[in-house]
This record gives structure tokens, C-alpha cells and sequence, in this order.
């Protein structure tokens, strides 16, 4: 499962040489993998991938948008800034994967296929512009989860890949059905100040999701420490993660930092544990409040943005024997 790192540190210097030819401000592709195996896991959130793009930063959105954005998320300071889009998928399985009949004890076999557009508006106190202390992100996800959302044939189909046992019991996922996620988030990032010749910020972090998928609540905060700390809004992780902004803000020849964070959800509704919506399935009890903590690093150089993260997630439902943990890894460029 650790050949996509390799993969990535490999592409790392074509990225770098492509990116550094570009204009000083640029659309963001960016592409994230996460796995328990990086973590040494395989259990529960066992799997997710998501491609994104993100504009350069725009003098103003259409007037639709705006108007249509501050009607649905009246909290965000939407008066410019960058649109944005995903394609993704999450997968989960139970611990015990080799078992073919339902496993009742433990969450439900799912998986989650999804598109998204988003809105990222910046405000900064400060005459630069690459001085951004405040991000709204507004964003939409659509998709489906159940057998069309296809989780069994890409867990197995991998797995197959790297000779390593299939999942048997994907007979029991959920059904299939409609989801939808509207999810809003406000950020902070403050003045950095000098350490021993380095620069700290800290980045809180407010927000939640509304939707048949997943509604919730949250807040946080993450600590990064490093150089050239404007950026970024530290990396992206994919949702309910504590995440960063998928844009580099600025071309810096080079940036690079060191960060940790952690994240308190009160769950109203999670589809991954309670179930369908509208049909009769397989669920277990989830645990109302959730927590997360995480530390990794990033390096950028000349537009090209690569981070490592390692997620440490309390326990999700009360039947769950110990807490999560996975890695996460994300290539940003910058055109």
C-alpha cells in the first residue's frame, strides 16, 4: 500500500520544474490518499481519494453565486476570492474483513462517490495580498453512497494488486442511496510570531456539515511551525478531518513547516454508522462527540506543496474496541 508514496516523492521534481515555470498566481490541482495501512491499521475508515481544483483568486465571483452563497451560509464573508472542485471516494469496513456473514457488532460496510464546488473567500488585515488571516470556505458534495458508489470493487481490486486479502463481506454494505453535504468552515490565521529564527501561527478552525451524509459541528486548531508560514492555510485533509486550504496562496521558492492540531465534532448524523435514510440497514451506535488529532509536515518549493499526516481519531461508535488512527499524503501544484 506504500508504493503511491513512492510514486508521489518520484513525480515531486517534474511537478517542481513544471510549476516553477508559472505565473506568480495560478489555479491549485491537488491529489490526496488516504489509508489505515500508512498507519499500520485496517479497520473502519480504511481508504480515501480525492482530486480537487482550486482557482486562482478571483477579484470577484459571480454575482449568482454570491447572492445564492450568503442566502444558504449568511456567517461567511463571501466578497472574493476562489471557486473550487473535487471528485472522491471513502470506503469503510468493518475490523474483521474475512468474515462473509454480517457483522453485528461493528460499523457497516460503505462507500461514499462524490463531487463537489466550492467557494473560498480571503480577507486579510494587511495592505499584501499573499497575507491572508481569514478563509470561508463554502462547499457542496453530492454523490451516492451503496454498491453504485463502488467501494468494493476498488478495496478488492487493489487489494488484489498488492496480494493481500480481499474483503469478504461487502454482500452487507449499505444500500444505495442519494447523499448530499453542505458544509461551511471559517479559519483564522494569526500573525506568526519569531521562534528561535522560525516563524508559529496558529490556525483555529470552526465548522460543520448539514446533510444525509454527515451533519456535525466542530471546532479546532492547528499549530504549525516553519518558514514562509502565508502559503497556505496548512494541507488539506479530507472531510470530517480538521484540513488546511487545497491552494498554495503564494510562489515561494521555498516554505516548509511542521504542524499539529486536533479537532472536537458533535455528531448529529454520520450515514457511515446510522444507517440508510430511507431503507432498513445495518447500524451501530455512534458516540455523539468525536476528537481528532493530528501532526505531520509539508514542504513547498516553487509552487509544489507535499505533506504527511498522521490522523489519530477517538472511538466513533460505542461498540468500537480502540481508536482510529491513519495516514494521509497530498500533492499540490501550482499552475
Amino acid at each position: 500500500m506504500l508504493k503511491p508514496v513512492f510514486l508521489v516523492i518520484l513525480l515531486l521534481p517534474f511537478a517542481a520544474g513544471t510549476a516553477g515555470q508559472a505565473k506568480a498566481s495560478g489555479d491549485t490541482y491537488s491529489v490526496q490518499w488516504e489509508n489505515d495501512r500508512i498507519a499500520k491499521t485496517d479497520r473502519h475508515y480504511t481508504n480515501g481519494f480525492r482530486l480537487s481544483w482550486v482557482s486562482e483568486e478571483k477579484a470577484s465571483d459571480p454575482e449568482w453565486v454570491r447572492d445564492l452563497l450568503n442566502r444558504i451560509y449568511p456567517f461567511a464573508a463571501l466578497k472574493s476570492g476562489r471557486a473550487g472542485a473535487a471528485f472522491g471516494q471513502s470506503i469503510y469496513t468493518p475490523e474483521d474483513t474475512s468474515a462473509t456473514a454480517l457483522v453485528q457488532n461493528d460499523r457497516p460496510y460503505a462507500g461514499w462517490l462524490y463531487g463537489g464546488i466550492s467557494v473560498h473567500a480571503e480577507t486579510s488585515k494587511n495592505a499584501d495580498p499573499s497575507s491572508l488571516d481569514m478563509l470561508d470556505t463554502v462547499e457542496l458534495d453530492f454523490g451516492i453512497v451503496g454498491p453504485y458508489a463502488l467501494g468494493k470493487q476498488v478495496q478488492n481490486g487493489v487489494h488484489e494488486l498488492i496480494n493481500v486479502a480481499n474483503s469478504d463481506g461487502w454482500d452487507n454494505q449499505l444500500d444505495n442511496e442519494p447523499g448530499l453535504m453542505l458544509i461551511g468552515e471559517r479559519r483564522w490565521r494569526t500573525a506568526p510570531l519569531d521562534v528561535m529564527g522560525l516563524k508559529l501561527d496558529v490556525i483555529p478552525h470552526l465548522g460543520g456539515s448539514i446533510g444525509n451524509v454527515m451533519t456535525f459541528a466542530g471546532a479546532g486548531a492547528m499549530i504549525r511551525i516553519g518558514q514562509e508560514l502565508d502559503v497556505d492555510f496548512g494541507p488539506p485533509l479530507i472531510r470530517p478531518s480538521l484540513s488546511g486550504l487545497a491552494a498554495v496562496e503564494k510562489q515561494a521558492e521555498f516554505a516548509w513547516y511542521v504542524f499539529a492540531g486536533a479537532q472536537g465534532r458533535a455528531v448529529a448524523l454520520d450515514i457511515f454508522l446510522d444507517g440508510n435514510t430511507f431503507s432498513s440497514s445495518h447500524s451501530v451506535d455512534k458516540k455523539v462527540f468525536v476528537g481528532d488529532f493530528q501532526f505531520g509536515a509539508a514542504a513547498i518549493y516553487r509552487g509544489v506543496r507535499l505533506a504527511i499526516t498522521q490522523v489519530y481519531r477517538t472511538r466513533e461508535f460505542k461498540q468500537q474496541r480502540q481508536a482510529d488512527r491513519f495516514g494521509a499524503i497530498s500533492l499540490s501544484v501550482r499552475f
